[in-house]
């Protein structure tokens, strides 16, 4: 009986080739640690509601962002209302509608002229931490406390030309080292994400504040831009969207007027 020929050997096996990283995975990371940092200037809301507003919008006529009502406001005995609100210590401090502009949609559960106490806007902000462990979300609540937050006061704006939308939101806080360390934190936070591109910078206020755009997406009508800053004892958080072309130098000019006015307010009445 012959002898049985040796098994041949088995091919050596390729190396499998690196999964290729996925184009969403960016995407998802932005997704993951941007409502973090949005909650914590509670400006997710405002920003959702501006970018569904746009895109539910007609796209057979005209793009308006928002509806120009059909009379103008009466004129209100407690003073110039359609400017905004400035009847607390913390109204006083939100950016007076300018020219060109008129009070916006409502910032989600807001309304575009608002301001809530301090105990619910750190309720709120703990709210953040609900994706956290047990341990990091006890750290993150202990966070928000040192923070001692006085109050919130949101106020949003349309461009008479129907082409954008800004919400802007202040947030009062009597640790100032606390507030500028969380700038810090969110500044360096969306900068490492590397997806979104840098904004303008605001005139006088480089150290200050913060500007990020949109990734670049040339299917999309709408752009958006994020910015960031503190004055004071104040975080000042801006989310704006627009139809392109998208004007960003108006948005900044936007957040330098805030920025200006908190510092002299009576300059900007």
């Amino acid at each position: 009986m012959a002898a049985s020929e040796p098994a041949p050997a088995p091919a050596p096996v390729a190396d499998p080739e690196p999964a290729p990283v996925r184009k969403g995975r960016a995407r998802r990371v932005v997704l993951t640690a941007v409502p973090v940092v949005l909650v914590l200037a509670a400006v997710a809301g405002a920003a959702a509601y501006t970018k569904v507003t746009v895109d539910d919008a007609d796209r057979t006529v005209a793009t308006q962002l928002w509806e120009k009502p059909a009379h103008d406001p009466g004129k209100d005995p407690a003073g110039d209302m359609a400017r905004g609100r400035a009847s607390t210590e913390l109204s006083k401090l939100l950016l007076p509608v300018p020219a060109g502009y008129r009070l916006g949609p409502d910032s989600g559960t807001y309304g575009n002229d608002a301001e809530v106490s301090g105990r619910a806007a750190a309720a709120e902000m703990k709210e953040g931490g609900r994706g956290l462990s047990g341990r990091q979300r006890r750290d993150f609540e202990k966070r928000v406390d040192k923070l001692r937050i006085q109050g919130l006061a949101v106020r949003t704006y349309a461009s008479d030309d129907n082409d954008l939308v800004v919400a802007t939101q202040l947030v009062r806080m009597k640790d100032k080292k606390a507030l500028r360390d969380l700038y810090t934190f969110r500044a360096g936070l969306f900068d490492s994400i590397g997806v979104l591109r840098d904004g303008p910078a605001i005139e006088g206020h480089k150290k200050n504040a913060k500007c990020f755009r949109d990734p670049k997406n040339g299917k999309q009508r709408i752009e958006g831009m994020f910015c960031m800053a503190y004055e004071g004892e104040v975080m000042v958080t801006f989310s704006a969207s627009g139809v392109k072309p998208f004007d960003k130098a108006a948005v900044a000019e936007l957040v330098k007027d805030q920025l200006n006015h908190i510092t002299s307010p009576g300059e900007y009445v």
